[in-house]
């Protein structure tokens, strides 16, 4: 099971070395990036933890290993935060693909439908204390059943609202004899001070390319361009790589983003409007997924110029277009570009009209092109005028 963790060496070994020792702790958090594996770990401590064997590496034999491997084990309870009036059963099959793959996007926060990985959803994930209560509190006072202990792995902690924190807090200040409970987060800051405090925390690091890389071409048989692509633009995360591997969208998305450059250099106008407007049509989150891919290409650009053929590119399917950008256009301002691309992202955020931002970014990389323009995309105006 620990074979399966990608990276996190560092803590993987003070986990194994903790339970060799027999010296757990009644509480751990996990915290650090999303995707890097931190409910990998998680589900691996349990089935340690519950082990007939009694030994730091699960045995995959025996009774409880067999259980908690299919994630029916009645001492390892796993949790995610979801919206009011979810099915019972869609959590189920959620928990089922978790221990069949622990990097896969199953939570309610990245995934509110589990098998339409472009749905969204307005409804607020949250733990609220009625379900503390229910999944946690109650099913934890419990001796355990079958296994050496209760485990809780509450995923995302961070959503608990603040009723639901304190009641979880008051369980873990007089916890039952033999519970562990496994918290996870990606944004420590967010959880009560108190709720730290009681928790040994593990620092979770994010993850090498070359490791995501490997690990696309070895578990999902990905060819090696399209894993060295996907494992660039992953920012650190398995996760994300498998979401991006999922979508439809990502060719279509950088093949706008290059259409979009070549017309914004040309001032195609009746092109660019097209291209606007297939881009701001589509939401405001696709806009910001859009614009992204155009910083990652962006930055391609840079390290091509300042390194030719080792430049270690994202988009490294594309390193002949790339090649192409810096030989026929030696005068674009990147770092304007990069400046500009970063400006519209935050305007996409503060809610002004996509089509704007788009048509005025277009423009302003056509300038920063040529090494024209200044790298600002808008002038705020001056608080005196706005009185």
């Amino acid at each position: 099971m620990w074979d399966r963790i990608i990276d996190q060496e560092r803590v993987v070994e003070t986990i194994r070395r903790t339970l060799k020792q027999n010296r757990v702790a009644h509480a751990y958090l996990f915290h650090g990036p999303d995707g890097v594996g931190k409910r990998a770990v998680a589900l691996a401590m349990a089935r340690a933890l519950e082990c007939s064997r009694n030994d730091a590496v699960p045995c995959e034999e025996c009774a409880d290993c067999r259980k908690t491997r299919r994630m029916v084990h009645p001492d390892v309870h796993v949790l995610f935060p979801y919206p009011k009036g979810t099915d019972e059963d869609d959590v189920a099959e959620r928990i089922q693909r978790l221990g069949e793959d622990p990097y896969a996007a199953v939570d309610y926060v990245r995934r509110p439908s589990l098998n339409d990985p472009t749905e969204t959803s307005n409804k607020q994930v949250m733990y609220h204390i009625s379900r503390v209560h229910e999944d946690l509190l109650r099913p934890m006072s419990y001796r355990p059943s079958e296994g050496a202990s209760k485990v809780a792995i509450i995923t995302d902690v961070e959503h608990m609202n603040e009723s639901a924190a304190n009641g979880f807090l008051k369980l873990l200040e007089e916890p039952p004899p033999r519970t562990i409970f496994l918290l996870t987060t990606s944004r420590p800051e967010q959880l009560l001070p108190t709720i730290v405090s009681r928790c040994q925390r593990l620092r979770f690091d994010p993850l090498l390319v070359e490791s995501i890389e490997s690990a696309l071409r070895e578990r999902e048989g990905m060819d090696e361009p399209r894993a060295a692509m996907l494992a660039r633009m992953a920012d650190g995360s398995y996760t994300r790589a498998l979401e991006l591997a999922e979508s439809d969208d990502l060719m279509t998305s950088r093949q706008l983003v290059i259409d979009f450059f070549r017309s914004s250099y040309a001032r195609n106008v009746n092109q660019l409007s097209d291209q606007v407007n297939e881009i701001s049509s589509q939401g405001r989150e696709r806009a910001k997924s859009v614009l992204q891919l155009m910083l990652r290409w962006i930055r391609d650009l840079m390290l091509y110029r300042e390194l030719n053929d080792e430049a270690p590119l994202v988009n490294v399917d594309q390193q002949e277009v790339i090649e192409n950008f810096v030989r026929r256009v030696p005068d674009a301002n990147l770092e304007s570009m990069i400046d500009m691309v970063e400006q519209a992202i935050h305007l996409a955020e503060r809610n002004v009209r996509l089509s704007l931002v788009l048509t005025t970014l277009a423009h302003r990389l056509g300038d920063a092109m040529r090494g024209q323009g200044s790298d600002r995309l808008y002038v705020p105006m001056p608080e005196a005028e706005l009185s």
